[in-house]
């Protein structure tokens, strides 16, 4: 590899990177538009294995919209990025797939003076990118849920 084919492999995965942090930015932001604006047109989520939907970055944008008002406070911790970058139509670089770990944190509303509980779950994301005009989208999102607390309950609702 040429050192020119290593600097843009190194500024593609920062891209990489830093797009998976606004995805996440998005969600516990709750900034929807910017959630669509992440994807490529034909870009899709599936958020089935965590009780959620499957669908355009529309339909799912507006799925977690309604969902998530019962959690005023999210934050999503997603690490251990695995970036590997594909082909497409004979281009090194075109596409890229990243599997990431999370930590999801979320806070209930408050109940008039009680103390709002907490909410964790955690998985693996599963990311499709493309590299489009506008830079690097989100071609699709796997979300494979492997555990989550809930209030409490310590320890409760384990999933496998």
């Amino acid at each position: 590899m040429t050192q020119r084919v290593e600097l843009a492999t190194v500024m593609d995965r920062l891209a990489v990177d830093d797009l998976i942090t606004d995805y996440a930015g998005a969600v516990d932001d709750g900034d929807w538009e910017a959630y669509r604006r992440l994807f490529a047109p034909d870009g899709r989520a599936d958020y089935r294995s965590a009780g959620g939907i499957e669908g355009d970055a529309g339909q799912v944008a507006a799925w977690l919209a309604e969902s998530m008002r019962v959690f005023p406070v999210r934050q999503h911790l997603i690490v251990n990025r695995r970036v590997t970058f594909g082909l497409l139509e004979r281009d090194t670089g075109d596409t890229a797939r990243v599997r990431a770990d999370y930590v999801n944190p979320m806070r209930f509303a408050a109940d008039g003076g009680s103390p709002a509980p907490d909410f964790v779950c955690g998985g693996r994301y599963a990311f499709g990118l493309l590299r489009t005009a506008e830079g690097w989208r989100l071609r699709e999102v796997t979300v494979q849920e492997k555990w989550r607390r809930l209030p409490d309950r310590p320890g409760a609702g384990v999933i496998n």
